[in-house]
């Protein structure tokens, strides 16, 4: 068999253009240096930052057309907002087209449909003493992010089993109300069950309790809601679950600040803040947007993570900085808060969530899963520190 080459990577690549594209991804400068490692290629394509979601499809039609190339094993490909190598002829901001029909990725799908949260006025904003709690659920994170693409939703599922694999008893709610992924990244599907009064029973996997838009929602029908709606249906996530006894419960908040965004922080009693970035300045700029709502509205930052932070080649263990390296660290001394870790860019965590098995579950022995371990652990030493040690002490792990 005979070695994948890079020029054979970007020929390819020359057939992907998005939809409102003049010319195809490389000849815009728009791919990052191609990495080959163990018929395995890996790069990243430079979009927008707001047009993260959007333009996932042309991420998938990338992939694929790599994929098809004899002799590659697999590819990993991600968008970014870095701008470093690009050329000046990035895609321009138009208005909002249907994605490209060369790709087609279960990222870059609209949710629509009505949900069976009924619409309310929009709640007052209560005091930060009047929130109230949910019964049987110890301490609420919030998982953010100022920008999509930064694998949010995926660090928010490895946190909340790292905590798991740390004692505790926990449970996830999927708050992206236009864009659920808990249903596939933990390999659920069905409804979940009304039992007495109003209550509904959480789905599980893993050993977690979980809630979703996605379980309420067919997954092709796209979601066109205005606050008071989103409210509503956060509120009766959180509150008209029957959760039972947690101690900690993680929220994978939608990218941004928005509705959603400032409806969890103003109504719910969060513990904390959990602010996912990858080291490029551009993520770090919405990074930060996230971390002043938060402070804005007196809700404590546990730390910053920086995901993608690096890569090892799998062949021969040699370290590759793809996206810029220590952004999200400088950031999290200049601004003072904690440094919960870093976590490199593999295919694993890739395939894993892909394939709705988190790689700290289905891989608890891996070096990832001890990243996300540690991470876990430092989260929950802050939520400690923040409530006077009312949560509870973490059991002590040893790992052999």
């Amino acid at each position: 068999m005979t070695d994948v080459t890079k020029e054979q990577v970007l020929d390819k690549l020359r057939g992907v253009r998005g939809p409102d594209m003049d010319g195809n991804i490389v000849d815009m400068g728009l791919v990052s240096d191609v990495f080959i490692s163990d018929s395995k290629v890996y790069f990243s394509i430079t979009v927008p930052a707001e047009r993260a979601r959007e333009l996932d499809p042309l991420r998938a039609a990338a992939e694929r057309v790599v994929k098809d190339i004899p002799g590659v094993k697999g590819a990993m490909v991600a968008l970014t907002a870095d701008k470093k190598g690009a050329s000046s002829s990035a895609p321009v901001q138009r208005p909002a087209a249907a994605p490209s029909q060369a790709g087609h990725s279960h990222a870059g799908h609209s949710h629509a449909g009505h949900s069976h949260a009924p619409a309310a006025a929009a709640p007052r904003t209560p005091t930060a003493a009047a929130k109230a709690g949910i019964p049987g659920v110890g301490s609420i994170i919030a998982v953010a992010s100022g920008k999509g693409g930064v694998g949010k939703s995926t660090t928010s599922v490895n946190l909340a089993l790292a905590l798991k694999a740390n004692g505790l008893r926990v449970g996830i709610l999927d708050a992206d109300i236009y864009g659920p992924s808990m249903p596939r990244l933990l390999k659920i599907s069905g409804r979940p069950q009304q039992i007495e009064g109003r209550m509904i029973r959480p789905m599980e996997n893993y050993g977690l309790k979980v809630m979703s838009m996605g379980f309420l929602v067919d997954e092709e029908v796209a979601m066109i809601w205005r606050g008071p709606m989103i409210q509503s249906a956060l509120l009766q996530m959180l509150r008209e679950v029957a959760w039972g006894d947690l101690d900690v419960l993680v929220v994978d908040m939608p990218p941004g600040t928005g509705d959603a965004q400032l409806t969890m922080a103003q109504q719910v009693p969060l513990a904390g803040a959990v602010i996912v970035s990858t080291p490029q300045d551009l993520a770090l700029i919405d990074a930060r947007k996230g971390l002043a709502m938060f402070r804005k509205v007196e809700v404590p930052v546990l730390g910053i993570v920086e995901n993608m932070s690096y890569f090892i080649a799998p062949d021969t263990g040699n370290r590759y900085d793809i996206f810029g390296h220590g952004g999200a660290r400088k950031e999290a001394e200049r601004i003072g808060v904690p440094f919960l870790g870093e976590v490199p860019l593999t295919m694993g965590i890739r395939e894993t969530s892909d394939a709705g098995t988190p790689v700290v579950a289905s891989e608890p022995d891996s070096e990832i899963a001890r990243v996300y371990r540690e991470i876990a652990t430092k989260v929950w030493e802050q939520v400690g520190a923040h409530q006077g040690d009312k949560a509870r002490t973490m059991p002590n792990i040893v790992f052999e």
